[in-house]
């Protein structure tokens, strides 16, 4: 399969990390299965076949759709030829470019049409390349951020000091704020509490480590992450990707960040 990125324009770096394209060259009939890892991220999907992807119940995801936080892992089925693009918003974008309190999106979706009148799904249908996809995408999103006020100032430093290693504490020093403020802002802006956010980012960098120290045990992961102990660390890694660190060395086949196919 084939994944690529384009950057967003300078006036969309505060909402959008990043535009992305994930397509396999021919059809495939057979059964495939994918999981959807927590990533503390929300992001758009735009699906040219929305036949393709189904959950495990069956039921289909709307062409063009908006999702909030993962709480926890997802499993999805395709079958068939897989052309998707999308967008990875940054973290507080769900409140300040769509002014969606975000948690109302926790672990849910919404038709992009359900949010703002556009006629977004024909434009990306006609498309012929990520190029023209990302031009009309990125069309709609500077109109959009053209008419808020609220740019998550607040949240986008709170985060930058939880990336870099920062703790709750720390950040209510830093913010001046008290717990519950600070608990509610996350809610808002985020969709998921401080605490719940910097397990994921942990989880995150975990799968960065597996990678990058191919040699390194468990236990010596574990604690590099302030883990308090190998179990600790297991528990949180099937949580937020729905297998544990050592089936995911072995069995994932990772094209693009946080969505793994699983060799049969």
């Amino acid at each position: 399969m084939n994944y690529r990125t384009i950057a967003p324009p300078p006036s969309l770096a505060r909402y959008i990390s990043c535009l992305w394209s994930l397509e396999a060259p021919v059809d495939d009939m057979s059964q495939r299965v994918f999981t959807v890892m927590s990533s503390g991220f929300p992001g758009l999907i735009f699906q040219r076949d929305p036949a393709v992807f189904t959950g495990f119940g069956g039921e289909r995801l709307p062409q063009l759709f908006i999702f909030g936080q993962a709480t926890h892992y997802g499993n999805l089925q395709a079958k068939g030829r897989i052309q998707l693009s999308g967008i990875n918003f940054r973290p507080t974008a769900l409140k300040s470019l769509f002014n969606l309190n975000a948690n109302e999106l926790r672990d849910e979706h919404i038709n992009i049409h359900d949010l703002i009148k556009t006629s977004l799904t024909e434009q990306l249908l006609h498309a012929d390349s990520l190029e023209e996809q990302a031009n009309c995408l990125f069309t709609c999103f500077n109109r959009l951020a053209g008419r808020r006020q609220d740019s998550g100032t607040m949240l986008t430093y709170a985060i930058e000091i939880l990336q870099r290693g920062g703790n709750i504490p720390h950040l209510l020093n830093k913010l001046n704020l008290s717990e519950r403020s600070l608990e509610r802002l996350f809610q808002s802006y985020i969709g998921i509490s401080p605490k719940l956010y910097i397990r994921i980012m942990r989880f995150q960098r975990s799968i960065t480590l597996l990678k990058e120290r191919s040699g390194a045990s468990l236990t010596d992961i574990a604690y590099s992450l302030d883990y308090f102990d190998q179990s600790h660390f297991i528990h949180d890694f099937k949580r937020f990707s729905g297998v544990s660190p050592k089936i995911y060395k072995r069995d994932a086949a990772e094209r693009m960040p946080g969505f793994p196919e699983w060799r049969p």
